[in-house]
């Protein structure tokens, strides 16, 4: 019983994800998306688009770690990934909410949850490289449908938005080549700002 009334407890706290909001909107709509929702679309992009990793994947650690990964953000708040000033990722804030937050749970899933978002923060493994595309991929369907979303609201660059996207690569080569044509697409249809530099003479 004191298990599950951890467990209980656990599931409760969650709930607040619910009203932690995104700077990215839901596809064409001018409603901001929540970071619970978020994290269900990531969970299907999983199931629905696993045969495009690079590697094969263990589906359900996949699909942990893209309902686990921003939990922390019930204590660090969400932090914009073209924020210039802050660290989008591995900040004592989060690790401190990751030991409060799946410290709830029971010790053997507790050590388990932290394990799985150490992995996702870490990146290298091939279920974390995959579950990151998933991460990278969503917001950039949901600022296509937008007429540019977020870029167009805080002005973001071409170069800012490719460097941000370009570690989707390493998850999957495929869905990396359709999202650099989504964002070059971008760029003629003038809903992401691409800087012209003029030519160096030597």
């Amino acid at each position: 019983m004191n298990v599950l009334l951890k467990q209980i407890e656990f599931v409760k706290e969650i709930d607040k994800l619910k009203y932690i909001q995104r700077r990215t909107k839901l596809f064409n709509s001018d409603r901001r998306e929540n970071d619970a929702e978020h994290s269900w679309h990531l969970a299907m992009m999983t199931l629905v688009l696993a045969e495009h990793s690079n590697q094969p994947v263990d589906v359900l650690k996949v699909v942990k770690m893209v309902l686990i990964h921003d939990l922390v953000e019930i204590d660090a708040g969400d932090t914009f990934i073209y924020d210039t000033t802050k660290n989008h990722t591995n900040t004592e804030e989060e690790l401190l909410a990751a030991k409060r937050i799946f410290g709830i749970l029971p010790e053997k899933q507790a050590e388990e949850f932290i394990a799985i978002w150490t992995e996702f923060e870490e990146g290298h493994t091939a279920e974390a490289k995959f579950a990151r595309t998933m991460d990278r991929l969503e917001p950039l369907l949901q600022n296509t449908s937008n007429n540019g979303g977020t870029w167009t609201e805080y002005d973001i660059e071409y170069q800012t938005v490719y460097n941000k996207k370009i570690v989707i690569k390493e998850g999957s080569s495929s869905i990396w080549e359709y999202t650099e044509r989504l964002i070059n697409e971008s760029v003629e249809k003038g809903i992401l700002r691409k800087e012209i530099y003029p030519e160096k003479n030597d």
